[in-house]
């Protein structure tokens, strides 16, 4: 019966069963996160807000988070963005269509046997939460725009960084898979910080 459910699921997210997929770069290969604390220096506000945001934004910008904020309506995967492999769409509410929900192969964990990755939640961000492409600059302003960022305040956007369990997997991602740099921690404490400075962008680099 183990048997039939694990080649059940294989075919119901991908086909057959696929060879394993070449190695990412291991956690230790990750660099950490600088704490808000190595900021204190930079003596005006501003600038330490941007440069908060900036150390932020290595996890953003980190393919465990673009690759489900997706600019179009397919999620991306893996260090390179590549398309969702099987063909998926995000549907009406982000979660995929009937019959092809999100939470069809993507269970609450990881799955060791069928190398999918799961955590509680699953899904897309909104449309107007796309990152993919954008600079640091330009998702910065996204968060702190509530018609951008699904509707939340700054306050319950630090909230969802530090504590959001779908977020969380970023860290903990499995199957040899690239970690986002430090822990989610670390990122929560950032961005309570990058809020209590002042939530100041970076400039835009030309």
């Amino acid at each position: 019966m183990r048997r039939f459910v694990v080649a059940a699921i294989v075919v119901a997210c991908g086909g057959s069963r696929p060879p394993a997929p070449a190695r990412e770069a291991s956690p230790a290969a990750t660099p950490g996160l600088r704490a808000p604390g190595a900021f204190a220096s930079i003596a005006n506000r501003s600038e330490r807000s941007r440069a908060l945001f900036a150390e932020a934004s290595r996890v953003l910008m980190h393919a465990r988070c673009v690759n489900c904020h997706p600019a179009g309506d397919t999620p991306h995967q893996g260090m390179q963005l590549a398309l969702h492999d099987p063909p998926v769409v995000r549907g009406a509410d982000n979660f995929g269509v009937p019959g092809n929900q999100c939470r069809t192969c993507h269970q609450d964990r990881n799955q060791a046997l069928v190398r999918v990755p799961g955590a509680p939640d699953w899904h897309l961000a909104p449309i107007e939460m796309a990152w993919v492409g954008k600079s640091a600059a330009a998702i910065c302003q996204q968060l702190r725009d509530p018609k951008r960022n699904g509707g939340k305040t700054l306050a319950q956007i630090v909230e969802h960084s530090a504590h959001d369990e779908l977020v969380g997997w970023g860290w903990a991602p499995g199957h040899d898979r690239e970690p986002a740099p430090g822990t989610q921690a670390q990122f929560g404490a950032l961005m309570a910080a990058w809020v209590e400075t002042g939530a100041e962008c970076p400039e835009e680099t030309r």
